[in-house]
């Protein structure tokens, strides 16, 4: 059996067919794995499962699962306990890799990661801010009209991925003429992350990966050195030119940041956007109230669609010291496993988690995490953006569906939409 309760339940209370360590339960339908954290949640403590070992890596010791809304929130309350430095992702980072491309912030603690966050934050100047909300319309209504005028068959490439990506390029103030590679960068550099693959990909992918990010990071450097020498009205000049205790961001900082930025904030939205379209279609009667009131019901879809999809699954913290967590004695040392997902669907918390209610209130999910530090930088944009592009799309064209299931990638670090087909009805004149 590769799952051991916590100290205060006994070891045969749960089924020895579920193992998060497992690739293959990953690959199980979501109504299986729902029932599997259900049943987790049930025990007294959090559960231990042990880890194999990647190719080239020596053997993992193992992680508590935080399954419970409660536990989730605890740890990502207590930064000084539960840290990050070793990794947050599943396997955690290797030393070489991040000393090449430099420490993304999720991986960072105090006093590292608060004085990065200063400058990023400081950045975000509500004029900014203001400008980026603007644009989301903008690009919002051409997507849609070129969605009328083109009609493609997949949501996710044609709208759901375009309009983060956009909106972050033009807020960065990256170029036209580069986007198109980077945004194939991007797709390589997260491609595959946390999916059992065959040996032939385990060992071509991660070259491949590494070289479309340094290739992406490359690119945005060399940006950061130009807005360096002539800075113009854009994130990357804000970034590279502020003055935070005497500190801005270094070009391999920037690079880190921008890369982050492109993987969480594009495909974290693109993905909940997808799951939106999808629930929507598969829940008409919530559909037909959000299209009764928009103003009064978009707020609620959002939050309820990234509390149903959860985009991202799961990070990972390390303990500093001896602690206590749900009636389980962890060490220090030890690796917890905060699984966002199931915290989303605890039955302590949301009343029917299960159900699809856009006017579920309150609604305290953990799609941007559970508060703390490392809550998500870009939780007000990727709302904004999500809620623009939702109201441009049912006022316009009122009858879009998929039209199929979303095809989803088997993965253990996010809820990936890899496409979903959709029609809809083109207006007339």
């Amino acid at each position: 059996m590769s799952a051991v309760a916590g100290s205060s339940a006994p070891t045969d209370s749960i089924r020895t067919d579920i193992d998060l360590a497992d690739p293959g339960f990953w690959r199980l339908p979501a109504a299986d794995r729902a029932r599997a954290f259900a049943e987790l949640r049930r025990l007294p403590g959090p559960v231990f499962f042990t880890e194999r070992p990647a190719a080239g890596r020596r053997p993992a010791k193992g992680f508590h699962a935080l399954v419970r809304h409660a536990d989730v929130v605890e740890a990502s309350r207590n930064p000084t306990v539960f840290i990050s430095g070793p990794g947050v992702t599943t396997p955690e980072p290797a030393r070489w890799v991040r000393m090449l491309f430099g420490d993304s912030m999720v991986n960072l603690d105090d006093p590292r990661h608060a004085q990065l966050r200063r400058i990023i934050s400081r950045a975000f100047t509500p004029r900014l801010l203001a400008r980026a909300e603007d644009d989301i319309r903008r690009v919002a209504a051409r997507l849609v009209d070129e969605t009328v005028e083109r009609r493609p068959a997949d949501f996710v490439s044609g709208l759901a991925a375009e309009l983060p990506f956009q909106v972050i390029c033009n807020m960065m103030g990256i170029p036209e003429e580069p986007r198109r590679e980077i945004l194939a960068q991007v797709n390589h550099a997260s491609e595959h992350t946390g999916v059992d693959r065959p040996l032939r990909s385990r060992i071509r992918i991660p070259g491949r990966g590494l070289r479309a990010l340094a290739r992406m990071q490359g690119m945005v450097a060399d940006l950061g050195r130009e807005r360096r020498r002539h800075p113009t009205d854009d994130l990357i000049s804000a970034l590279v030119t502020a003055d935070v205790d005497g500190r801005h961001l270094t070009g391999r900082e920037l690079g880190a940041f921008f890369s982050l930025l492109l993987v969480a904030g594009v495909e974290t939205t693109r993905n909940a956007l997808a799951h939106g379209l999808s629930l929507l279609t598969d829940h008409p009667e919530q559909r037909a109230l959000l299209l009764s009131d928009p103003d009064r019901h978009l707020g609620g879809a959002v939050d309820e669609i990234i509390r149903h999809a959860t985009p991202i699954i799961q990070f990972r913290r390390t303990l500093a010291a001896d602690h206590e967590l749900g009636g389980t004695r962890l060490a220090k040392g030890d690796k917890v496993v905060l699984f966002f997902g199931s915290a989303n669907r605890d039955e302590a918390v949301f009343t029917d988690p299960d159900a699809f209610d856009i006017t579920r209130s309150p609604n305290p999910h953990l799609g941007f995490g559970g508060g703390g530090p490392h809550y998500c930088l870009g939780a007000h944009l990727a709302r904004q953006e999500m809620k623009v592009l939702l109201r441009e799309l049912f006022t316009r064209l009122p009858d879009l569906r998929a039209t199929g299931a979303p095809e989803l990638v088997p993965s253990s670090f996010d809820n990936r939409v890899k496409s979903l087909p959709f029609t809809f009805t083109a207006p007339v004149g």
